[in-house]
C-alpha cells in the first residue's frame, strides 16, 4: 500500500529551535543518561507489549488500545531525547520524562490507532516485508556485528548516516552559531524513515513504509515544497 507525503500513520516533526547554542550539544548525552537509563527498560516492555500484541492481531484482528498506547509512549518518548541529545539536535529544551504527548515540546511523534489489522500480514511483516527496510535503517541508524578469529570473536560497530549528519550539524553550531537548514530537513527526513519502519515492525500499522524520503520539518512539507522523487528500491 502506498502513502501520499504526510498520510503515513506514523507521524514524526520536528521544530528547530532559534538560538541554539554552540557547545551544549557536546554534553547532551550526558545531560540524557537518566532518559537512556529508562528507556532501556521502557524499550524491554515494548518487546513484550508487542509479543502480546501480535498474539491478539492474530487471533481478534485488533491491536489492544493499552498495548498501543503504551508502545506509542515509548516511541515518542524515545523520538524526544534524540531530538535532544542524538539524532538532530534540534532544541536545547530537556525532555520531558513523560508517554504522553507533549505539545509544547519542538518534537512531537504520533501514531495512528487502526481499528482493524490483518491477521495473516502479522506473520510475516515484521521480519519478512520489513527486510529490505530494516537494511537501509541499519545503515541510518548504525550498529555492530561480530566475528570468529584465530585470536577468538572480534566485534566491529560502525556509525550510521544520522549520527554522521548530526554531528555535522553540531559542528557548524559550534563554529558558526548556526543550524543548516538543510542538514535539519534531511536529518528530519532520515529520522521519519526510521520511525515509521519501527511502527510497521511494531506492528502498528498494515501500511507499507514508503521507499520516500519525506524532509521537512512537518509531515507534508516536501509535499508543499514541490514532488519529491521516489528512491531507488
Amino acid at each position: 500500500m502506498t502513502s501520499s507525503p504526510g498520510s503515513y500513520p506514523v507521524t514524526v516533526e520536528g521544530t528547530l529551535e532559534e538560538g541554539l547554542s554552540r557547545w551544549k550539544w557536546l554534553v547532551k548525552w550526558f545531560l540524557a543518561i537518566p532518559h537512556f537509563v529508562v528507556l532501556i527498560f521502557l524499550f524491554i516492555g515494548v518487546i513484550f507489549a508487542s509479543i502480546a500484541a501480535w498474539f491478539a492481531i492474530l487471533f481478534t484482528g485488533r491491536y489492544p488500545r493499552a498495548l498501543f498506547d503504551y508502545n506509542v509512549g515509548v516511541m515518542r518518548w524515545g523520538w524526544r531525547v534524540s531530538y535532544y541529545a542524538l539524532e538532530v539536535l534540534g532544541t536545547d529544551k530537556y525532555p520531558p520524562f513523560s508517554l504522553e504527548d507533549d505539545p509544547d515540546y519542538p518534537a512531537r511523534l504520533a501514531v495512528e490507532y487502526p481499528e482493524k489489522l490483518s491477521r495473516g500480514l502479522v506473520l510475516v511483516k515484521s521480519w519478512l516485508l520489513a527486510l529490505p527496510h530494516l537494511f537501509i535503517v541499519g545503515l541510518l541508524t548504525g550498529g555492530s556485528y561480530s566475528y570468529a578469529t584465530d585470536e577468538g570473536s572480534m566485534q566491529v560497530t560502525y556509525p550510521g548516516l544520522i549520527g554522521i549528519l548530526a554531528v555535522i550539524a553540531g559542528l557548524a553550531l559550534l563554529f558558526t552559531g548556526k543550524y543548516p537548514d538543510a542538514l535539519f530537513n534531511l536529518l528530519m527526513g532520515l529520522n521519519r524513515w526510521v520511525y515509521r519502519v519501527m511502527g510497521y515492525v511494531l506492528l502498528m500499522t498494515d501500511d507499507y513504509p514508503p521507499f520516500r524520503l519525506d524532509m521537512g520539518g512537518t509531515e507534508g512539507a516536501a509535499a508543499a515544497a514541490g514532488p519529491v522523487e521516489p528512491l531507488p528500491g
